[in-house]
């Protein structure tokens, strides 16, 4: 089933005899969607969560902004961008600093950064490879201090992450 939704619609979507529902609101994340500076194209973000045997919160792409533990509520698990496409992150996404900060807000159980080491310009992974494979490691070292009672998992590429 496919519930289709525009940018600022709600939606509630339970998985037919599963006891899962996805609900999608776009408070549950903040960013402005320029795909080029200054461009009048934009693309919506949405932060989605999954509301199963746990409530996972898959924030899309956004920022940190002021009221995300209060919009998105309880959560036992946040998966969190933690870098983009390039080496410079305007404002609207987060980097691994924010998403740390943004760990020790929402207070999960579990964490797990995302958004990061998979998509980058031709070239830079040799000119700037700290900043390609980084975040991920970083977002840990981060979490841990900001956040101490959060476990973070950093997942290799294509790896299955289990949470307690």
């Amino acid at each position: 089933m496919a519930v289709e939704i525009t940018w600022w619609g709600h939606a509630t979507c339970a998985v037919r005899d599963s006891g899962v529902r996805v609900l999608t609101d776009p408070l549950f994340a903040r960013h402005d969607g320029r795909r080029v500076p200054f461009g009048p194209q934009r693309a919506p973000a949405l932060g989605y969560v999954v509301e199963g045997a746990a409530r996972t919160y898959f924030a899309g792409d956004t920022g940190l902004f002021d009221t995300m533990a209060e919009e998105v509520g309880p959560v036992d698990v946040a998966l969190l961008p933690v870098g983009g496409w390039g080496p410079y992150l305007g404002p609207g996404h987060l980097d691994a600093e924010r998403a740390a900060r943004a760990v020790a807000e929402l207070a999960p159980a579990a964490a797990v950064p995302v958004h990061y080491g998979t998509y980058w310009p031709i070239g830079m992974d040799a000119v700037r490879p700290h900043e390609f494979h980084a975040p991920g490691g970083e977002f840990a070292r981060l979490a841990g201090r900001l956040a101490p009672k959060v476990a973070v998992r950093v997942p290799g590429h294509g790896e299955r992450v289990l949470l307690p």
